[in-house]
């Protein structure tokens, strides 16, 4: 049993080593340049070695792990309350090895090089959409300073644009002409990327059967099923499917107290991202299920729920839905089968 803890507080250049041989108790400081940080650990006994997971973390963690310790990476939220006083390296190391005594917190998995990869991708594209609407916008904006409005939809903008720069007497100043047409081409380079990008998930996609299992699940394509795997990780760490749908931030806040239980808004906890991926599946499947004549039983309670609640909270509802059954069908490795509404009546 490895009764040594090194809390390491990470940084760019040096980092913040805090070695506790008992709880409560920081036997050795130091503060080490990078140059000498895995030398460090390199020399000492297999440990329990304590990281926030933040920048850089999961590299670290797998370098310290190869060198034989066993590598807890705790989240930064839970360990921000452990900082006596002033923040300083010191104290954050300190605060570490506090956070660790508390059997409440549970520590982030390690990412493997290919899943922090397959992330990486996910972040390039989404930068790469929010760059591409932000010039859609300008676009958009600055012509309408002369009296022309682009036709709503990202797809018609460019085109658009394309005409009206190509007619001689549009009344544009020249100057601006030319430096609207490099913003069409800005924006056609980061469509090409964005493409790029997708091609390059759905090679990686076929590698990873999982993924397959997660389509079938209405509303999951390849984009929230890369994602799901990306940033999840290991699925088995969640008992339940609440658990999971909790992690995901779709599950209400509680505030109770006695015997007065209150439930209120999602929590909004985890990722922001593959929450709104979610709900934007959600959207799209309970807008198909407006169109269909025949709605198998997910679409019909989703349908049902619209009625009652209103269109929001069904679709934040359905993600919800829809984040259980890809635990279901991640943690049993089997794919999604929709129900009709015939089958459930019988």
């Amino acid at each position: 049993m490895k009764s040594t803890i090194i809390a390491v507080d990470l940084a760019k250049s040096v980092f913040q080593i805090a070695v506790s041989q008992h709880p409560g108790k920081v036997a050795e400081s130091h503060r080490l340049p990078r140059s000498k940080f895995l030398r460090f650990f390199a020399e000492r006994k297999p440990a329990v070695v304590l990281l926030e997971a933040c920048g850089t973390a999961h590299y670290w963690a797998r370098q310290l792990a190869g060198l034989g310790h066993e590598v807890l990476l705790l989240p930064p939220l839970a360990i921000r309350p452990y900082v006596s006083r002033n923040k300083t390296d010191r104290a954050d190391a300190k605060a570490l090895l506090e956070a660790h005594r508390n059997e409440e917190i549970h520590p982030v998995p390690v990412k493997s090089v290919a899943q922090q990869g397959l992330a990486s991708l996910h972040r390039l594209r989404s930068a790469w959409v929010a760059d591409r609407t932000a010039r859609i916008n300008l676009l958009r904006g600055l012509l309408r300073e002369f009296g022309f409005l682009l036709p709503v939809g990202a797809a018609r903008v460019v085109p658009q644009a394309w005409v009206l720069l190509d007619e001689a007497q549009c009344g544009l100043p020249d100057p601006l002409r030319l430096a609207l047409a490099e913003a069409c081409l800005e924006i056609r380079e980061l469509e090409a990327r964005i493409k790029t990008v997708e091609k390059q998930l759905k090679t990686l996609a076929a590698e990873i059967p999982v993924i397959e299992r997660l389509c079938s699940i209405p509303g999951i394509g390849l984009l929230t099923a890369t994602a799901l795997v990306a940033f999840v990780g290991n699925v088995e760490r969640f008992a339940t499917s609440r658990h999971f749908a909790s992690y995901l931030g779709l599950t209400p806040r509680e505030h109770s107290t006695g015997l007065k239980r209150r439930l209120g808004k999602i929590s909004k906890c985890g990722d922001v991202y593959l929450r709104s991926l979610l709900i934007h599946g959600a959207r799209s499947v309970l807008l198909a299920a407006k169109r269909s004549k025949q709605p198998d039983c997910l679409r019909a309670w989703a349908l049902q729920v619209e009625q009652h609640r209103g269109h929001n909270k069904a679709t934040v509802a359905l993600a919800n839905k829809m984040a259980r059954i890809a635990w279901a069908v991640w943690r049993h490795e089997t794919s999604f089968e929709s129900r009709p509404l015939s089958a459930l009546a019988a």
